[in-house]
């Protein structure tokens, strides 16, 4: 219920494809087409399926938008509980668990495409409107939950990028409030700041929450294409891995508290991309994945891997090519593909002689000292990342999505 770029074959954000897409079909004909779409991306055969893997929990993602309209703000639209409710009873009857994941929040909690804001900035923590209308929400669905038993708990926001570091923790404060004045059963899990990967401003906060676990997202820079190396998975390439996650998770370690890795999951090749390496590419990908998931057992930790479903890049399942979905696209994937519009796993090799320029520029001409190129989010956007993310996946992703 938060159709990322990556996942679906669009550009842009979720919200600037159902506008164009309303705007050639009308309204009616292209809210038919998204509900249809919903419908058919989660069915009774996938819960069968993911629960043959020996999987007992799946985590969903949903954006606000659902629940209420911008331009009539608290106002709850009860059919946004149409498919979450459905999805959930379908999993349940498969014995699988569900967490509820608010992937998209008003205004934009982080700095990315995901969240569905069209900008690199995260409004969110600028205007206190938008995180009380994010209270408001999960009041409204602790109501419609709070006595459903294969629900495991709420995810209250998905990795939050808060420049200050102390307003996450502030909001969180306000919505656990908010949730268990209605609902004190469910497991509330709080995802680290800076994409889910530090709790290192959060003091002891854990100690005003009850029922609680703690989402770290354990991406490796080895399952993407920017790695510089191949992963073959020798001691000291696990070593790093290890490193980064312990790094994650040691606010929790040091309290003993419950840790849950909410994503993880390399990208693969594709053979119409990649050629002939996509094989080598993808069996570096596999041990990579490996070696994750046996760190993960090693340490008892439970996962959930991002992502299930999508067109053939992350998932788990995916569309085949001979569908006319993917013929009518392949065209356009293969120049999304081209010039890097998608951030996620982006091969940055035929836009590189294009950008470069403007990265050398930027460092001599307006930040040669390294010490200020740092703008957050860094370390996980340095200046080339946040060159790409305007250029390309802002600006580039606009011009295509009409």
């Amino acid at each position: 219920m938060n159709m990322e770029n990556f996942i679906t074959g669009y550009p842009g954000c979720e919200f600037q494809i159902r506008v164009a897409l309303a705007d050639v079909l009308g309204p009616e004909l292209s809210g038919f087409f998204f509900d249809k779409f919903l419908e058919y991306f989660f069915q009774d055969d996938d819960a069968k399926f993911f629960k043959s893997l020996g999987l007992n929990c799946i985590r969903i993602p949903f954006n606000y938008r659902h629940f209420e309209d911008d331009m009539n703000p608290r106002v709850l639209n009860t059919d946004g509980f149409k498919h979450l409710d459905r999805v959930i009873d379908i999993c349940s009857k498969h014995g699988i668990y569900t967490i509820l994941d608010l992937h998209a929040a008003p205004g934009g909690q982080n700095t990315d495409w995901h969240c569905d804001s069209g900008s690199h900035v995260a409004n969110f923590w600028l205007h206190k409107d938008f995180q009380d209308r994010a209270v408001w929400l999960w009041e409204e669905l602790a109501k419609h939950y709070k006595d459903n038993t294969w629900i495991a708990g709420y995810n209250p926001l998905n990795e939050p990028t808060d420049a200050s570091h102390t307003r996450v923790v502030g909001f969180y404060d306000r919505v656990h409030s908010a949730i268990r004045a209605i609902d004190r059963n469910h497991v509330i899990f709080w995802d680290g700041n800076t994409f889910a990967s530090d709790f290192s401003h959060f003091g002891d906060m854990h100690k005003r929450w009850t029922n609680s676990a703690y989402s770290i997202h354990d991406y490796t820079e080895f399952g993407f294409p920017s790695s510089k190396e191949t992963y073959s998975s020798t001691d000291e390439q696990r070593k790093r891995i290890r490193k980064s996650y312990e790094k994650k998770k040691a606010w929790m370690d040091e309290r003993e508290l419950c840790v849950w890795n909410g994503e993880f999951g390399p990208v693969y090749a594709r053979k119409e991309y990649d050629g002939d390496k996509t094989d080598e590419i993808n069996e570096s990908r596999y041990k990579v994945l490996k070696d994750q998931l046996d760190m993960y057992k090693q340490d008892s930790l439970s996962w959930s891997i991002w992502l299930y479903k999508d067109i053939g890049f992350q998932g788990m399942v995916y569309v085949s090519r001979l569908t006319p979905y993917m013929k009518l696209f392949n065209n356009f994937l293969a120049k999304k593909q081209r010039l890097a519009i998608d951030a996620w796993g982006a091969d940055e090799t035929y836009v590189q002689p294009t950008f470069q320029p403007i990265i050398d520029m930027l460092k001599k001409e307006v930040v040669p000292d390294e010490v200020d190129q740092r703008l957050y989010p860094w370390p996980v956007w340095k200046l080339p990342a946040r060159v790409g993310r305007l250029g390309r996946n802002l600006l580039f992703s606009e011009y295509m999505i009409k």
